[in-house]
């Protein structure tokens, strides 16, 4: 797995070269390299909230931590840092929406210089997305029923229903065809109105071309990928509206090339989910990051990628896969660790909702209430990520 991502040892931890001094002593006598300099706390790319330090009008105080030489003098932005043994550690008052964490150590051999960047989610309050992927049965149900309303089509009733319950919105994402039968410019544009209307709590991204092959963009050119989006982006536009549409936020089986993330941003794509978990001894559905930030993602609600500006979020549930009774035990870990609670990421498939499906789920529904009802119960608020900062305030 190659990755134009970040190494932490050599372009995040920029060392000065050390000055060495010529000893009478021979090899023998020789004392130990100083350690190199380095931040192991707060990770380079860390989205850091009011969980992770104390937040006041100044700024969020943090804790920055590390490895340096025992001996030298390590100042973080200028604050003095605490010493014991060959760690340190200094708390820094973020102040803007990005700040680069320079950490310099020096002593008789010279001067050394490790830095991160990380964001600061100022404005942050916990919050919910709910993505689906994988939607087209539905649109070819309303193209091919002619219904009077969308939501004659019981799918997007059901979505409407839990919308009114709990509040919940849906970021629904589409392919363009299911096959030989229905594909995008088929769909009538007659129910604009309705998609306009409701567009507050329902809109529509891009997720493929189509549900075959896997993994269609985990080896294609960024080329091939922004031409799928714009097709599908062009009929949301034109059946749906402006207000319907939004940047996708997952692609299909979460792997692209690295080179199509700048190339997607330019698409008005903020934020990318996957699960970044680590299955058969390799790290998957992770837009191909090494295993170094899919390691940190697995235990973090999301990174920042400073090169196209895309933050990267970890998924916390999909529905189709928890039966109702494991819904708790699988989101109640998350908001008792402060580095997954924040934010939570949930997620489903629409096909399981479908009786002609092969691997149907008949209380798929069931699952999506319960999910809803427990963030709900516990002050979570709905909003989509492409707006504002991970769906939360920006200023």
């Amino acid at each position: 797995m190659h990755r134009h991502a970040i190494d932490r040892r050599t372009f995040l931890q920029s060392a000065a070269a050390l000055a060495t001094g010529a000893g009478a002593a021979g090899p023998a006598f020789a004392a130990p390299a100083p350690a190199a300099l380095r931040i192991e706390e707060p990770y380079h790319g860390a989205v850091l909230n009011r969980r992770h330090g104390v937040q006041s009008a100044e700024g969020l105080k943090i804790p920055v931590r590390g490895l340096g030489p025992a001996a030298a003098r390590v100042t973080v932005n200028g604050v003095p840092a605490r010493r014991e043994g060959d760690r340190f550690q200094a708390d820094v008052v973020l102040r803007d929406k990005e700040t680069d964490l320079v950490a310099v150590a020096e002593d008789q051999a010279g001067r050394q210089e490790a830095r991160v960047r990380v964001a600061w989610d100022r404005y942050s309050e916990p919050r919910y997305r709910f993505s689906i992927d994988d939607n087209s049965f539905f649109l070819r149900d309303i193209c091919q029923k002619n219904y009077a309303s969308l939501f004659d089509c019981w799918y997007l009733q059901m979505l409407r229903e839990l919308n009114r319950k709990y509040g919940a919105k849906f970021s629904v994402n589409i392919y363009y065809t299911t096959g030989d039968d229905f594909s995008l410019p088929q769909f009538s544009d007659r129910y604009r109105g309705e998609w306009r209307d409701n567009s507050g709590w329902l809109k529509l991204a891009f997720h493929a071309h189509a549900d075959k092959p896997d993994r269609p963009y985990q080896d294609a050119p960024p080329e091939k990928l922004l031409a799928d989006l714009d097709r599908v982006a062009e009929q949301i536009q034109r059946f749906a509206g402006p207000e319907a549409y939004a940047p996708p936020t997952v692609i299909h089986w979460g792997m692209t090339r690295p080179s199509a993330l700048q190339p997607l941003a330019t698409r008005g794509v903020k934020v990318l989910s996957g699960f970044f978990r680590l299955a058969s001894g390799a790290y998957d559905v992770n837009y191909r990051w090494n295993d170094e930030v899919s390691e940190y993602l697995s235990r973090h609600d999301a990174w920042k990628d400073f090169d196209s500006g895309i933050v990267f979020s970890r998924i916390d549930i999909v529905c189709n896969n928890v039966p109702v009774d494991k819904t708790v035990p699988t989101l109640a870990p998350q908001i008792e660790n402060p580095n997954t609670a924040e934010i939570l990421d949930l997620f489903t498939h629409e096909q399981y909702f479908w009786p002609f499906y092969r691997n149907y789920i008949p209380d798929h529904p069931q699952r999506l209430d319960a999910t809803l009802r427990w963030v709900t119960e516990r002050g979570y608020k709905p909003v989509f990520f492409h707006e504002g900062f991970l769906g939360g305030r920006e200023s």
